[in-house]
């Protein structure tokens, strides 16, 4: 679980460092799936011994700033590293493959056993309303007892996705600790790593006396410890860019609404809780990226920001969007909104209709809101991960025509909606670890094109169908009215011709005057 130090020998080093981590184990690790150390004739290095060698080869590895700094910058991996050890290791690749064919069988299984009772006869003594409920509940017996069958598999392939993420994470982490140090080496001999708090200090006077004048057009403040962004930095002219990602602020100052011209703004990796509802102001801000932080909610003056073109809001833990965000920002075309607890994405989402771009995967999904068939420009949507939440989707998600990559995985769908075979565009398709019936394992089985032909033609059938109901209603009518003409008509036919017979002969004058 932790980092191999051949793999990732910076990053190995500083986690080997992080008191929390507690004591390193002597014992010499090695690859389970390779040969034993004590089969090759080499004589392994000892821990102690690859340290030696790396602060020889990376002399700066002994200064505790820099220490200090990329065990900031790691944050994210040790987060991650605890959740894993809560896991459990990773399971091994037949444990995999195993959990993998009992999934498929069970399912198989599931499949087969709703097919028998579709086609079970009706007895005769049941009626057909009785026997409906009946078939229900035999229905839902079955689904139960399959998932509560492929607990056990499933949790074993999160497992196992979870770990895949780890490493890519430990990659990123390797590639952002050699960036670090390769600064570090390029400002030795001109006070490479004076106290830090101290050069932050002195870099941000130095932007602020540059800016002073004149115009900026970028600022790179990653990396620094910054704890406090200065007010004044909202009086730079002419600031596009500006980066503070991978510090520790907490607050980004009501002044940032004065960078009129700020187009681009990375705050990943700090610690935020909230944003400004002044960012509402910058009326030229085209991407936004603030993954990484604690938000627990978007400030609904975002909206304002109708210039947006991406925004990643990533990892934090919200647990929904602001209701109007897809009404104003109308000219964005990518959001990611994934590892957060969002449970439903607003109505508004819709009127996106620039949106080409939606990754929400790794919430609390449990529905998608009608209007999401609105988005005719989406060409990727990853809604995976949604675990227990994500169950169904709404018919309107056949209006999605431009739909190329969908991602489906890990959630609890048990049919893919009617209208799924109008997705001619779609050309990948992920629908592993759901409990589909429809369509049935088979066809999926054979790719996204089987799929999206099956539900075509399952789609055709439904309005055939419906074709000849409505025929059959029509002609049903047809003839009540029918008839109702002909009683209507007859009615009037016996009234009259009993009027005419009550109403006796005729009177005669000369006779009256008679009597």
């Amino acid at each position: 679980m932790d980092p191999n130090p051949k793999s990732f020998p910076i990053l190995s080093y500083v986690m080997a460092r992080l008191p929390t981590f507690g004591p390193r184990s002597t014992t010499v690790e090695y690859d389970i799936e390779q040969p034993h150390p004590s089969s090759s004739g080499q004589a392994q290095l000892q821990p102690q011994t690859q340290t030696q060698i790396l602060v020889d080869q990376m002399p700066h590895l002994s200064d505790p700033n820099l220490i200090s700094s990329m065990t900031r910058a790691i944050s994210d991996v040790y987060q991650t590293r605890s959740v894993l050890q809560t896991l459990g290791p990773r399971p091994d690749h037949e444990a995999v493959d195993v959990a993998k064919a009992k999934i498929s069988e069970i399912e198989a299984n599931l499949s087969k056993s709703l097919e028998e009772l579709v086609r079970s006869p009706r007895p005769a003594d049941v009626d057909r309303f009785q026997w409906r409920a009946l078939l229900a509940e035999k229905e839902k017996e079955c689904r139960d007892k399959a998932e509560k069958e492929k607990t056990l598999y499933r949790s074993i392939l999160q497992v196992e996705e979870m770990h895949d993420s780890y490493e890519k994470m430990l990659k990123e982490a390797e590639a952002r600790l050699v960036k670090m140090y390769d600064r570090a080496d390029n400002q030795e001999g001109s006070d490479a790593l004076p106290a830090e708090i101290e050069q932050v200090n002195e870099e941000i006077v130095e932007v602020l006396q540059e800016a002073s004048g004149k115009s900026l057009e970028s600022v790179d403040l990653s990396g620094r410890r910054l704890k406090i962004l200065p007010e004044a930095f909202g009086r730079i002219p002419g600031l596009r860019v500006l980066n503070l990602s991978s510090n520790q602020l907490e607050v980004i100052p009501d002044s940032i609404a004065g960078l009129k011209d700020l187009e681009k703004l990375n705050l990943t990796s700090n610690l935020l809780e909230s944003l400004p509802d002044s960012i509402g102001l910058l009326q030229n801000l085209k991407i936004l990226d603030v993954t990484g932080n604690k938000l627990t909610a978007l400030p609904d003056s975002i909206c304002h920001c109708r210039s947006l073109v991406e925004l990643d809001v990533s990892f934090n833990r919200l647990t929904y969007l602001p209701t109007n965000i897809g009404y104003e920002l109308v000219n964005l075309q990518k959001l990611s909104i994934s590892l957060n607890k969002i449970r439903s994405l607003p109505t508004s989402v819709g009127e996106m209709k620039s949106l080409c771009y939606l990754d929400a995967h790794f919430n609390e999904i449990h529905s998608l809101p009608l209007s999401i068939g609105k988005l005719t420009n989406l060409e990727t949507l990853n809604l995976s991960s949604n675990f227990t939440d994500l169950e169904e989707l709404p018919e309107t998600f056949g209006e999605l025509i431009n739909l190329k990559e969908l991602d489906l995985s890990n959630n609890q769908i048990h049919a893919l909606p009617d209208t799924f075979g109008r997705l001619d565009n779609l050309t990948k398709l992920n629908l592993e670890q759901n409990p589909l019936v429809i369509p049935p394992p088979e066809i999926v089985k054979e790719g996204v094109e089987a799929i999206k032909d099956y539900m075509a033609k399952r789609w055709l059938d439904i309005l055939v169908e419906e074709e000849r109901k409505c025929m059959l209603e029509e002609n049903e009518q047809a003839q009540t009215g029918w008839l109702t003409r002909s009683t209507s008509w007859l009615k009037s036919y016996v009234s009259g011709v009993s009027g005419y017979i009550g109403a006796g002969k005729p009177s005669d004058p000369f006779l009256d005057q008679q009597l």
